[in-house]
């Protein structure tokens, strides 16, 4: 039996989408092809508000993280963490030999502009790395405020993970002077996982230009170069059935609206934060509650294996915490084609099984 995911990705895809990656496959290196990639940055450009290039990776988006802190950190890259995957981010830049320094929150704590302010007036950083939304903690970064403190900082690379919530929040990519914004599909654009993107400006450009020992497969000016000389495609093969996926999937987010999907996140989102609230409490402090998970705190003691082994009997899964906060939390996903009326379900689902 399928369990519906209300998990932080893979999510569910819908039948049609999944219909997709089943188009007869066409060759890598035909016109056909240029014209698939160059219609999904085209599309991309649009959902991230941005007129930079956009690359196509076939990786997690976990490979364009690493990407870019190996390909444009000229000096040190300074990692800004509000859980595991800010904690994943630095580690990239160490595994690479890639001079980084970590500046955690407290988890279920934002980034504050104060913090990034304080730690690029030191003039020791020529790239900062922002997880705008964190799915282990549930944290939603203030991206906005964070961005102004930017600014004041021209010759920093502005890197962004947007990886869970580019296609649930608004990310208006220019706006904020974001010079690599970093998503994949598995999670609010509504595929299986398997494709990352990123948009890639000019500053980012010129910055790889000056590191000499970027890698390959993850290596984003080889990646931009390549593009503009062979007409939007790429040096290695890539999965094509995710692209042919994609490019459907985005008309289908622009024919919701995106004003009416980011509305919808954050309906989804308020519902199940007043529902945690009201049961257990939020780990996440509320004024920077993610729009596309929540991530609860076991105040009750349950077993959340056994209420996930409960749920599953009926068809239904959410998550555990992740690391060191299994079982001191659970999380429940609220993201990509998801509706109200099924997380109510879920969430009534769970209240009967542990009679609350």
């Amino acid at each position: 039996m399928h369990k519906k995911l209300f998990i932080p990705g893979p999510v569910e895809v819908s039948d049609d989408v999944l219909q997709k990656l089943a188009t007869p496959m066409i060759g890598h290196r035909t016109k056909e092809a240029s014209v698939l990639q160059r219609s999904i940055s085209d599309k991309l450009r649009k959902l991230m508000y941005t007129e930079n290039e956009i690359l196509l990776s076939t990786s997690s988006g976990s490979g364009l993280m690493e990407g870019a802190v190996r390909s444009c950190t000229r000096k040190r890259a300074a990692v800004f963490s509000v859980g595991a995957f800010g904690d994943r981010w630095y580690q990239m830049a160490i595994a690479n030999g890639v001079p980084a320094d970590k500046f955690a929150s407290e988890w279920g704590q934002p980034t504050t502009p104060e913090m990034v302010d304080e730690v690029l007036s030191t003039g020791n950083y020529d790239l900062i790395t922002i997880t705008h939304n964190e799915t282990s903690t549930g944290i939603m970064n203030p991206v906005d405020a964070i961005a102004e403190v930017v600014k004041k900082y021209p010759e920093v690379v502005f890197c962004l993970d947007t990886v869970s919530s580019l296609g649930g929040a608004k990310i208006e990519v220019d706006k904020l002077g974001v010079d690599i914004c970093i998503a994949s599909t598995q999670k609010c654009l509504g595929l299986p996982p398997g494709l990352a993107a990123c948009s890639f400006s000019e500053k980012a450009l010129n910055a790889a230009k000056e590191v000499p020992n970027r890698g390959m497969y993850l290596d984003l000016l080889n990646l931009y170069n390549y593009i503009q000389k062979k007409d939007y495609q790429y040096p290695s093969t890539p999965s094509l059935p995710h692209m042919f996926a994609l490019d459907y999937q985005l008309d289908k987010i622009f024919e919701e609206g995106l004003e009416n999907r980011f509305a919808r996140h954050i309906e989804m989102a308020e519902y199940v934060r007043n529902w945690a609230n009201t049961h257990f409490e939020m780990l996440a402090d509320p004024q920077y509650a993610s729009n596309t998970l929540t991530t609860v705190k076991n105040t009750k003691g349950i077993s959340v294996a056994e209420l996930n082994k409960a749920l599953g009997e009926r068809g239904f899964t959410i998550s555990n915490g992740y690391g060191e906060l299994k079982e001191k939390t659970f999380r429940i996903a609220h993201m990509a084609d998801t509706t109200l009326e099924e997380v109510k379900e879920v969430l009534v689902l769970i209240e009967e099984i542990l009679g609350l």
